[in-house]
């Protein structure tokens, strides 16, 4: 990977993690292969390794595979000098978590960037994730209580989720949600 994060060569099994050849993942960016909250925790050790603070780190990290598939690992960054000393660019490494067993297969499955709910959903879903009754959604949203159960069904057959607790995990989990923001706000290429 050069400096910019832009990548610039790949070895057939690191593309093939994020469903690409390798012709495919050259000239990316980095974060185009990574869930939309990995930039926030993933700036930080770049920033260190290009001012030669450090000269590896290892990190967290969900990426997004074949079909939308998203995945969990440990993504590594080691930095590369040229004769001089200066950085001349990182080689990043993934290694993928093994799936539990018994997963169902379709559990990762991401549509990213999809827009799944509408504008009164997502400020559904943002009141849900700040931690608001249904009575404060109710009243804030000008809805009756049946109302707000009835978006907050919707949302939880839409994103298969049990509970609440659940929603916003997994809301959370597909990048709609902001992060590093309170209250949290619903990303705009979310909303119908």
């Amino acid at each position: 990977m050069d400096t910019a994060m832009h990548i610039v060569a790949a070895e057939p099994d690191f593309s093939r993690q994020f469903g690409r050849d390798a012709a495919d993942t050259c000239g990316r960016n980095l974060y185009e292969l990574l869930h939309p909250s990995s930039p926030s925790l993933l700036n930080r050790h770049f920033t260190r390794l290009s001012e030669g603070r450090c000269t590896r780190f290892a990190e967290r990290m969900v990426g997004l595979g074949d079909a939308g598939r998203a995945f969990s690992g440990e993504l590594t960054g080691i930095a590369v000098q040229d004769t001089s000393g200066l950085l001349a660019g990182i080689v990043v490494q993934v290694r993928p978590d093994k799936a539990p067993p018994g997963t169902d297969p379709d559990e990762g499955i991401l549509k990213p960037r999809e827009r799944l709910l509408s504008k009164l959903d997502a400020r559904v879903l943002e009141g849900i994730a700040s931690g608001a009754s249904t009575v404060q959604l109710a009243a804030r949203l000008y809805l009756s209580r049946q109302g707000v159960e009835y978006h907050v069904g919707l949302m939880l057959r839409k994103l298969k989720a049990p509970n609440r607790a659940a929603l916003v995990a997994r809301a959370h989990s597909m990048g709609m949600l902001t992060v590093g923001q309170w209250p949290p706000r619903v990303l705009p290429e979310f909303i119908k």
